[in-house]
């Protein structure tokens, strides 16, 4: 077991609320309204679970992508304002198209969004961005992980879609290290197929799909205690290889029962990216 880059004072493992989908045969809806409007319309059943989780920065060194569908890296950042879209863009951007290449050995990397979140009602409503997720879900399912691709690439979608991809993500604290309302995300080999309900993910201008995810004692959670801005955590939610590699990893913010009562809101930010290969 590697012991690198741990916090001081984290325990080894925790037992949290995990809130989870529960499967009622109707599927679940998750509608963004306009641009500008932060609010959101959701539909389904969820119900918490209460989980261990693993402090991930204990084996941080044996993780591995396409095995366990997340890594935890140094990510040092150069990006002095996160709420700046022009410098997300031409600094921010670059930054993570060559930490994908490096970690996946992709040719190729389109990045294509990326979404702000804060623990705090008023940077929210500042910022016009939105509050943390606190439900188990994958970003992607089989059917709208090769439809984003013809969505954003449609001139070259057929070809692309001849080979291997992935859309990876990347996940980071923008300002102060985390202390409320982290991410947990699951041992991909711990899910299963039965678990993932396919959810509508509604947009002013696109309908995709989603994975819910249902509860199974069984999964494997694990956390990053206190994430800094130059820590960022890599994770798959698609991978059209179906070898036996890791394609979905669940994930979710959950209320931490070792955050400290004066711990500062949370402020994140999630950058979507599809990572192309040749095989």
């Amino acid at each position: 077991m590697a012991e690198t880059a741990t916090v001081e004072g984290a325990p080894e493992a925790i037992e949290a609320d995990i809130t989870y989908a529960v499967d009622t045969g109707v599927k679940p809806v998750n509608e963004t309204m306009a641009e500008g409007d932060i609010s959101r319309r959701k539909t389904g059943t969820y119900a918490p679970q209460r989980m261990r989780l693993r402090n991930g920065r204990l084996f941080r060194d044996t993780f591995a992508l396409d095995v366990h569908g997340f890594e935890f890296v140094d990510h040092p950042t150069t990006t002095a304002d996160f709420f700046d879209p022009e410098q997300i863009r031409s600094v921010y951007y670059p930054e993570v198209e060559a930490l994908i290449k490096a970690r996946t050995g992709a040719y190729r990397v389109h990045i294509f969004d990326h979404t702000l979140r804060s623990g705090d009602e008023g940077t929210r409503e500042e910022k016009r961005i939105r509050e943390p997720v606190k439900s188990v879900h994958n970003d992607y399912t089989d059917w709208s992980g090769p439809q984003r691709v013809r969505d954003l690439l449609p001139d070259e979608a057929d070809e692309l879609l001849r080979h291997r991809f992935a859309i990876v993500q990347v996940w980071r604290a923008i300002n102060r290290p985390i202390e409320s309302d982290p991410l947990a995300i699951c041992d991909a080999r711990s899910l299963g197929k039965a678990e993932l309900i396919a959810s509508e993910r509604r947009y002013p201008n696109r309908v995709g799909e989603t994975y819910q995810i249902q509860h199974n004692p069984a999964h494997e959670w694990y956390w990053f205690p206190r994430m800094t801005r130059d820590e960022a955590l890599v994770f798959k939610v698609f991978d059209s290889a179906t070898d036996g590699r890791a394609r979905f990893t669940a994930h979710t913010a959950f209320v931490d029962p070792a955050s400290p009562p004066d711990a500062a809101p949370r402020e994140s930010m999630e950058t979507r990216t599809i990572a192309f290969f040749r095989e």
